[in-house]
């Protein structure tokens, strides 16, 4: 229950229109796009469903598919096709992409609200990162000469005198890029991959996730449509990837986007063991949002760890892998801040998504519904609860309300290890000092993003260098920037996104960092005068991208 009120004010926000019959709507068949043909499987198909409504919406199946035919397609085709382009050709290719997509953003926000119970607001977040990432990857293109390599750094004397010379290189990989791909963000987290990948000249092989499949269904087709694809660079597998992986060999790699144990499954196939395929992944993270004791209640920055906390907890739900799922408070401020923070939640209207007035939409499935409830019971046997709670908040979808909770102990296992993939955090209080913050912050095991809010610039110094080992981006919040701060759960395309143990230790994205992944570093030796005329330095141009 709500902290002071006998029923969470969400209830009153859900449409009584909601609970009417309405026409069913017709079942769509998506299909999956390999060898530059659309194929639809033969097996029995898995549902997809309207998160508010649970009505059957769409079905797919990727039965039938020969899978050592889609990786051959794509090393032999798609491969060749994109390295036969140069870095501009291929940013003309990403920009034309996005927009194409952008042409089709109505529509694809309308099939996020169907499918993903995205908001509108929650499905503009998705649409436009795609389109956004698309974008930038190709104004980064465009300061890249040539297409065949890039050199990586200077080059360095290795005899007595300069003639013996050695340069590193970065060369396309030969094989195909596997993406598997979340739920939670089906158009954003499938093109930032692509775009990486289509800039580094690497051929992709997409697998959205199943629940949510609808939108990054439609993304394949309108990029299909648009003539655009090089043939063999684009396939689409939309159901199971069956025996994909273990077919991949050491060229192909394979870039993962969801829970820990299912990243460890893929990561741990004997395949890819053997053969040494390269593997990322970015997966589970108990992010922090760690307020500073020298945050005033009436300062700027305390608003700002206010909105970007409730934001982070309600946005998408509350499912997104950036979303702060802990919350360190000074000990004395507890009390205070989740009073303030609940006030805040209060303000988010929830219920039918379709309904521009709402902020938060349902749990994107059943199986996401049932996992938050346990989970939510979890917390509770260690917290106090403060607002929501586990219990559904509508006869009708996969509703819960935002759910506030108290630590007893900020120490406990539990909430350094189990993330609950919803609208869902836990207050823990600490001392203030920046050791305690850096030692609950790194209980975590391995952070995507973790936010504080100072103007105390060398208490935030040493909690950086304290967490920064076991974070991939820290995030700092403080007057003087909050009034032109995008929030912590935002990932940029010119930023690293990715973290180290829990979150996967993988690393995506970053200007042309996002390019390493799918080129191979390679140190070539010899005559200085041999090698600057073979290989002309395209350095300065990539220092100038990876900046901007």
């Amino acid at each position: 229950m709500w902290l002071g009120q006998e029923e969470p004010p969400f209830q009153t926000c859900l449409p009584e229109s909601s609970n009417r019959p309405k026409a069913p709507t017709p079942m769509i068949t998506l299909r999956s796009y390999v060898l530059d043909q659309w194929h639809t499987g033969t097996g029995d198909p898995a549902v997809l469903v309207n998160a508010t409504t649970e009505e059957a919406i769409a079905q797919c199946n990727s039965e039938g598919i020969d899978f050592q035919a889609v990786l051959n397609h794509a090393r032999q085709k798609g491969g060749p096709a994109l390295r036969a382009m140069s870095f501009a050709e291929r940013g003309k290719l990403l920009k034309g992409m996005s927009a194409a997509l952008q042409e089709h953003r109505e529509e694809l926000i309308d099939l996020s609200i169907q499918n993903a119970g995205s908001t509108r607001g929650d499905a503009k977040f998705d649409i436009d990162g795609a389109t956004g990432t698309l974008a930038a990857y190709a104004y980064f293109a465009k300061q890249l000469s040539g297409g065949e390599y890039l050199v990586d750094g200077e080059g360095v004397q290795l005899g007595r005198t300069a003639r013996f010379w050695g340069e590193h290189l970065r060369v396309p990989r030969l094989g195909a890029a596997v993406h598997i791909n979340a739920f939670n963000f089906p158009a954003w987290g499938q093109m930032e991959k692509v775009a990486c990948a289509f800039l580094a000249g690497v051929p992709v092989i997409e697998k959205p996730g199943t629940a949510t499949a609808l939108v990054a269904w439609r993304t394949a087709e309108i990029l299909v449509e648009s003539g655009l694809l090089p043939e063999g660079s684009f396939q689409f597998i939309c159901g199971s990837t069956g025996d994909l992986l273990d077919r991949l060999e050491a060229q192909d790699c394979m870039a993962f986007t969801g829970s820990s144990g299912t990243g460890a499954k893929l990561k741990g196939n004997s395949n890819v063991v053997q053969r040494n395929v390269r593997v990322n992944i970015e997966a589970d993270s108990l992010n922090a949002a760690v307020l500073g004791p020298d945050t005033d209640p009436d300062s700027e920055s305390y608003d700002l760890f206010l909105q970007n906390v409730a934001l982070d907890m309600t946005q998408k739900t509350g499912q997104k892998c950036t979303a702060v799922r802990r919350i360190l408070v000074p000990a004395d401020r507890v009390d205070e801040v989740a009073e303030d923070l609940i006030a805040t939640l209060q303000r988010t209207r929830v219920g039918d998504p379709s309904d521009s007035k709402n902020r938060m939409g349902p749990l994107s499935s059943a199986a996401q519904f049932r996992d938050v409830q346990e989970g939510i019971r979890r917390l509770q046997e260690h917290a106090d609860t403060l607002c929501g709670g586990p219990e559904p908040i509508a006869e009708k979808g996969f509703f819960v309300a935002a759910t506030l909770l108290k630590a007893r102990d900020s120490s406990h296992p539990l909430f350094h290890s189990d993330e609950v993939f919803g609208p869902v955090a836990t207050l823990l209080p600490y001392d203030g000092s920046a050791e305690e913050a850096i030692r609950l912050a790194n209980l975590g095991g391995g952070g995507l993003v973790a936010s504080l809010y100072s103007n105390d610039s060398a208490w935030c110094r040493e909690v950086i260098l304290g967490i920064g080992p076991w974070h991939g981006r820290v995030w700092v919040g403080s007057d003087r920037m909050a009034s032109q701060s995008l929030p912590p759960g935002m990932v940029l395309p010119a930023m690293i996104h990715g973290g180290p143990g829990r979150a996967g230790g993988g690393e995506e994205l970053g200007a042309l960092r996002g390019l390493e992944f799918y080129m191979q570093r390679v140190a070539v030796q010899g005559f200085r005068g041999n090698l600057k005329a073979a290989f002309p330095a395209h350095a300065a141009e990539e220092t100038a991208a990876s900046s901007s």
